[in-house]
């Protein structure tokens, strides 16, 4: 499995981020490449301790059992909802939200020490393994989503 902190796997992830352009079409979902490059970014966010979520009743009803779907060895499926915070709507400028979503990527140069202590407002405690293969799932899933 890749890994955040691998340089090699973070840099893979920057070079298919670079075979993007704003005008490519989306294989699935609603959002455009612009939103999803924006969307990419909140999960990173909450690794980081940049950005708090409260999960709610649905958490407590659900978030064990999203938690260990989604950190299962298959690919998340097309489609799946996503929480209020990560859902992007309005015109999103590409180049912008590249770049931030590039500057993100680069910050887990700094290891295991780059993420929260915090539980996850979703899924709740996370070791470093469940945040760091979170983080890949969702950057491979949106990055195939437009294919690359």
């Amino acid at each position: 499995m890749k890994s955040i902190f691998n340089t090699a796997d973070r840099n893979e992830f920057v070079g298919r981020i670079n075979k993007l352009n704003s005008g490519m079409p989306a294989l699935w979902g609603k959002m455009n490449i612009s939103q999803m490059l924006a969307h990419c970014q909140v999960p990173l966010r909450i690794a980081l301790d940049e950005l708090h979520i409260k999960g709610g009743l649905a958490a407590f009803l659900f978030g064990r059992i999203a938690r260990k779907k989604l950190l299962s060895n298959q690919p998340f499926k097309p489609n799946l909802p996503t929480f209020r915070e990560a859902k992007i709507t309005g015109v999103k400028d590409f180049e912008t939200e590249k770049r931030g979503l590039i500057e993100l990527i680069k910050r887990f140069d700094a290891g295991p020490a780059a993420l929260t202590k915090k539980p996850h407002g979703f899924f709740g405690p996370l070791t470093t393994e469940e945040w760091d293969k979170l983080q890949v799932k969702h950057l491979d899933h949106h990055l195939r989503q437009f294919g690359v």
